[in-house]
């Protein structure tokens, strides 16, 4: 075993501050260097990467990314000024500690955004999730444009696990900076059908508007005479229940099966209530998603879903807490739609969700008509692609669970193309 280091008792506090000053500015020398390499973007994430960024969303990260390790040197310059005057050494100290710190944080903003757009380094894949990213920004508009809202740019990314997600943008970073876009996950498994996405906008949407409060009351008041701790339960889940319902009334059904493969599992996984999630437990949140569209299609395969769905997973073999749930949400799913997708809303100027995004425009019978009267030009037409992305991503994905159509590309093929063709642009 190595030496315990001696302190050397001959030396004076004098020369002991000595030696400390130097042994900080060493260290602050290190930090120094290290966010100066971090200014180096090229590094961060491959040259093709960054290339596969649209302009002003590759502008907005760099200028983003730039700023947070310019604020470390920044920081590293004033303790370095401290460092040759005069000053107190434990207040040195934390400086040094305080830059160490700060850099960290940078760090861990740099590396986000460097991993996420390091994902677009294949140009198939780069052109795809800049296809994404077009259909995320379309999916905010929808809402947002009519609302005199700032649709805010959209950076997606590849990476594995079950469920997709969102860092929302503004949100504060590690390093206290407002995030400069929405960074939103797309999953390796639901590439071929990436609804989640209008998911995760719907999340941003939601912020943006408010929408989440007063959805919880309106969720509350609905189950209250029935249930008041279930009311609450619901209350609670607002946030992901907002998300679910903003899928449907862009997408339709195309949502729903996906999100049953996603929260699917054993029983006791689809009846599993983790207190303080805001994620309603599988079961019933397919059940709800059934109930959304009967309300709004008629009968249609999302009842055989939710069929399968409790014979697969009786209620009786549930929890005692997710029983109480479904005893009382179950007969009242068509109210809570309603309070969903028709009630007006403080968040939407007043009006209900669907005067502003009308799920009868993405019932199936909708889709195929608009199928059926564009013919091979709903796969080719730049006008098309421009007014109708969201309702094609939505046929396309429900033509894909059947079987392939000659010569119609399938959906990751056509969100290539629509990259391709917008970078073309």
């Amino acid at each position: 075993m190595p030496e315990p280091a001696v302190v050397r008792p001959d030396l004076a506090r004098p020369e002991l501050a000595t030696l400390e000053r130097a042994e900080l500015a060493g260290e602050l020398a290190h930090w120094r260097a290290a966010a100066r390499a971090l200014t180096d973007l090229e590094v961060v994430a491959a040259p093709a990467a960054w290339a596969a960024l649209e302009s002003y969303l590759g502008l907005r990260l760099r200028d983003s990314v730039t700023t947070a390790v310019l604020a470390v040197l920044e920081a590293a310059d004033r303790v370095q000024h401290a460092l040759s005057v005069p000053a107190d050494l434990a207040d040195l100290r934390r400086a040094v500690a305080g830059v160490r710190a700060r850099y960290l944080r940078a760090e861990m903003v740099v590396d986000f955004y460097g991993d996420a757009v390091n994902t677009r380094t294949s140009p198939r894949i780069g052109a795809l999730l800049r296809g994404l990213d077009t259909l995320a920004v379309d999916s905010m508009d929808a809402v947002l444009r009519p609302l005199g809202i700032e649709v805010p740019p959209v950076l997606c990314y590849r990476d594995g696990g079950a469920g997709a997600s969102i860092l929302r943008w503004n949100a504060i970073l590690w390093d206290a900076s407002p995030a400069p876009v929405a960074a939103v996950k797309i999953t390796h498994h639901n590439l071929r059908r990436p609804t989640s996405l209008v998911h995760e906008t719907g999340h941003q949407v939601a912020h943006l508007t408010g929408w989440n409060p007063e959805l919880g009351e309106a969720l509350a008041a609905v189950l209250s005479p029935v249930d008041r701790d279930v009311a609450e339960v619901w209350r609670g889940w607002a946030s992901e229940v907002a998300a679910d319902v903003y899928a449907f009334a862009l997408l339709g059904w195309a949502p729903l099966p996906a999100l049953a493969t996603v929260v699917g599992g054993s029983s006791s996984r689809v009846f599993r209530m983790v207190p303080g999630d805001p994620h309603p437990f599988g079961w019933i949140r397919v059940q709800f998603g059934a109930a959304l569209c009967r309300s709004w299609f008629g009968p249609g395969p999302w009842d055989d879903l939710a069929r399968v769905w409790a014979a697969r997973h009786p209620p009786a073999e549930a929890p005692p807490d997710a029983v109480a749930v479904v005893r009382a949400s179950l007969p009242r799913l068509a109210d809570l739609a309603d309070a969903c997708t028709r009630t007006p809303m403080r968040a939407f100027g007043g009006r209900p969700l669907a005067a502003l995004a009308d799920p009868r425009r993405v019932s199936p019978a909708e889709l195929s008509r608009l199928a059926a009267r564009s013919g091979p030009a709903l796969w080719t037409s730049a006008y098309l692609r421009r007014l109708e992305s969201l309702r094609i991503l939505a046929w396309g994905v429900l033509r894909d669970a059947g079987p392939p159509a000659p010569g119609v590309p399938d959906v990751p093929t056509w969100i290539t193309r629509l990259g391709t063709e917008r970078e073309a642009a």
